[in-house]
């Protein structure tokens, strides 16, 4: 396996960071279809004041191909939108943006705009910038912003130097309004479109669709979707979007465990493309009576549904049950989770993010929950509060119905998964997003982990392979013991790291090349893995072989 350095003016585009040891002790991950990665054998401490390094896997290095000062080649003044991962709300002396804050409290510092989800799609005929005279060459990396004072999107141009790196693709709507903050991304390839998804509760949230072929651009809210707190959204063949919500419930009386909250919902359109008519679906569950899992079927702590969806070897029936069609219910935004309630949909603790397996023939579908991210949560052993991953197996992506298994159960070490890529036909990485409470709880920061889908994780011989123990950067150790919490300016961004945007790809925009329908082949260089460092600096790394 070859190692891809990525050159940019003469100089390399980005640092590397590598594991500072090949750890003789650690196991490893092999498989006839992926990579054979050692495990990195502990997540970093956290440590006030100490900012340590991302440790990998010895087999991988990580190159940096933007980070948050990055200035982009075509700000935008008005908006306050200048830099890759910061606004322009509080800037120095120079108008550039106060990354870190300095002085006393309550000294200002720029609001951090954490790139998420990243999609890597490949334009042989390459897409125009902000500078209509350049070259931007064919090698594109999308990200839409989760936080800040306005939302934006974001394009990486690979093969581009470092004034054109970044380009600003929209930062308002097709009327005008500012864009809310998003988080999820896809490419629509029978609509041409970018997808982005706004992780809102209620009527504020939803998905929009741009036109990439023009810079700069606006974003259009696809109301036949309905609105909820989406975050993870994926195609299959049929033309379907798949979502997955992420909104956290109310407390479990005076405990820290959540009730479920979030659901997975399927979009079948009136044709592929379709993207302002059809049938918005949720998913439903039903136990060992037959009867569906609700949320007021667990509201109880550690009620039966619950704890019988979080034991391994448990088989439940599925099916899709319709919440909204556009022909009967008109396309007027509504709220989908209150929908999804309504009509006995089974929420999840928030499902953030799924993708089909790749050599499935989008017959199986894995998608984890994110749990309650605190270590105290009465919950976390028993009935989700560490984060699951479950398998959703379907004769094929538009059955009405199925199965759903417990693939994963977590555990306080391998927590809180959030997004999720596939290294190969059998080989997935789940990233975890604890937050700094479960960070301190713990004293470990997030990691990165792959799982093998042959394996039986109810065998405690069988652990995933930890591919990336991440660090914190400088500034996000300076958020990190920046108090209060809230109140004041200083402060008033995330603290700890947090890995999101894992992606791997081979760029086909296609509807070949919709993620599943190819087995990924880290071995070929078309095929790319990328993630985002949220916090701090907001750095995007392409992650490459050592060779």
């Amino acid at each position: 396996m070859l190692l891809r350095s990525r050159w940019v003016g003469g100089a390399l585009a980005g640092a590397v960071i590598v594991a500072a040891a090949v750890f003789a002790t650690a196991g490893a991950a092999d498989s006839p279809d992926g990579p054979s990665l050692t495990s990195v054998p502990n997540a970093n401490t956290r440590s006030d004041g100490y900012a340590p390094a991302n440790l990998l896997s010895p087999q991988l290095r990580e190159i940096v191909v933007a980070q948050g000062s990055n200035k982009l080649e075509n700000p935008n003044a008005a908006d306050k939108v200048a830099y890759y991962g910061y606004d322009s709300d509080v800037v120095n002396a120079a108008g550039e943006p106060q990354m870190v804050a300095t002085g006393t409290s309550p000294a200002a510092e720029a609001s951090k705009t954490e790139p998420d989800k990243n999609t890597y799609l490949v334009f042989k005929n390459g897409l125009p910038g902000g500078d209509p005279s350049y070259n931007y060459g064919s090698h594109f990396l999308f990200q839409a912003h989760e936080t800040g004072t306005i939302g934006y999107i974001t394009r990486i141009n690979l093969d581009a130097d470092g004034p054109h790196r970044v380009t600003l693709l929209a930062t308002r709507d097709n009327a005008g309004a500012a864009l809310p903050t998003f988080d999820g991304s896809t490419w629509e390839p029978w609509a041409q479109k970018l997808l982005v998804t706004a992780e809102k509760a209620g009527l504020p949230g939803g998905v929009w669709a741009l036109n990439v072929n023009v810079v700069p651009t606006t974003a259009e809210k696809k109301t036949a979707l309905g609105a909820g707190g989406y975050e993870g959204i994926q195609d299959d063949p049929d033309g379907n979007l798949w979502i997955e919500e992420d909104v956290g419930g109310a407390n479990k009386g005076t405990t820290v465990a959540r009730i479920p909250n979030s659901f997975v919902y399927r979009f079948v359109p009136t044709h592929r493309g379709d993207l302002d008519g059809g049938k918005l679906q949720v998913l439903q569950v039903l136990n060992s009576s037959g009867q569906p899992i609700t949320q007021a079927s667990q509201t109880a702590l550690n009620s039966p549904d619950q704890l019988a969806l979080h034991v391994y070897g448990n088989t439940f029936h599925t099916n899709w049950v319709t919440i909204h069609d556009t022909a009967v219910d008109g396309t007027a935004n509504y709220d989908a989770n209150a929908l999804a309630k309504a009509k006995d949909g089974t929420p999840f603790k928030r499902p953030e993010n799924g993708l089909f397996r790749p050599g499935s023939n989008f017959r199986e579908f894995y998608f984890d929950e994110t749990g309650d991210t605190n270590a105290t949560s009465p919950e976390n052993d028993t009935a989700g509060g560490w984060g699951s991953i479950f398998k959703l197996t379907q004769p094929g992506p538009s059955a009405n119905s199925g199965t759903l298994t417990l693939f994963y159960k977590g555990d306080q070490a391998h927590s809180s998964f959030d997004n999720v890529a596939w290294l190969s036909k059998d080989l997935v990485s789940f990233v975890e997003d604890a937050g700094e409470t479960l960070h301190g709880q713990r004293n470990g920061l997030d990691s990165g982990w792959v799982f093998d889908a042959g394996a039986n994780y109810a065998n405690a011989s069988n652990t995933p392979i930890r591919w990336l123990a991440q660090g914190r950067d400088p500034s996000a150790t300076v958020d990190a013991g920046a108090l209060p919490l809230s109140g004041s300016a200083f402060g008033k961004n995330d603290r700890d790291n947090e890995i999101t945007g894992i992606h791997v790809s081979d760029g086909d925009p296609s509807p070949a090349g919709i993620l599943g329908a190819k087995n990924p082949n880290l071995n070929n260089k078309k095929w790319r893995w990328f993630y985002t460092q949220q916090h701090g600096d907001n750095p995007t790394y392409e992650v490459v072989f050592a060779g």
